[in-house]
């Protein structure tokens, strides 16, 4: 059975699943389509990937334009903060964020709909995270905002330089991104 919370941007979910513990440890179900379904419609995850990262490395905030990813996140070790901004212009929320700590103890999934940024600081030593996308990764399609966009001033809770890939530093300001006009079959970019 999978409990389904509403978080403050449109379309974002916080999926918790009931957990069977006793003196041998715990058990649960991570995926159960058909509850799947019940809570985020006919969503389609067609790749699985997981990255490893150490303590203040910050990922993000990355999204696809041509093809945006609807995304199912879950820690599996350690603890992260978890971040998106709504990228779709025609939402209440356009240019939001919204931002989460995560942690493999409560073995929560963060689900994440399609035309929405998304990053994370690694908060633990070291944290494993995995990721559900219903688009296949395309390299040809990816952008990236820069993580401390003064327009958006997410609030990452970090009191050092976090450690961020080459790429991710040459990210683009929320202003001069490439972002989402409309969401759906006859999807426009900018």
């Amino acid at each position: 059975m999978i409990q389904t919370t509403a978080l403050p941007l449109p379309g974002l979910l916080l999926l918790q699943p009931r957990v069977y513990a006793d003196e041998r440890g715990y058990f649960f179900e991570v995926n159960r389509s058909s509850e799947l379904k019940q809570s985020l419609g006919d969503i389609d995850f067609v790749q699985e990937s997981q990255s490893g990262s150490f303590q203040h490395v910050l990922r993000g905030l990355h999204y696809q334009l041509d093809k945006p990813q609807a995304k199912l996140i879950r820690v599996l070790t350690g603890r992260i903060f978890d971040v998106v901004v709504d990228l779709r212009r025609q939402s209440a929320s356009f240019g939001q964020w919204f931002g989460l700590e995560l942690c493999s103890d409560k073995r929560q999934q963060l689900f994440i709909p399609a035309g929405f940024a998304h990053g994370f600081l690694t908060l633990s030593e070291y944290a494993e995270v995995a990721y559900k996308t219903d688009q296949y990764y395309d390299p040809a399609s990816e952008r990236s905002i820069r993580w401390d966009d003064p327009q958006l001033a997410i609030q990452w809770p970090i009191n050092r330089e976090p450690i961020v890939s080459a790429k991710d530093t040459k990210a683009q300001s929320f202003a001069s991104a490439d972002i989402y006009i409309k969401m759906g079959a006859d999807q426009i970019k900018c």
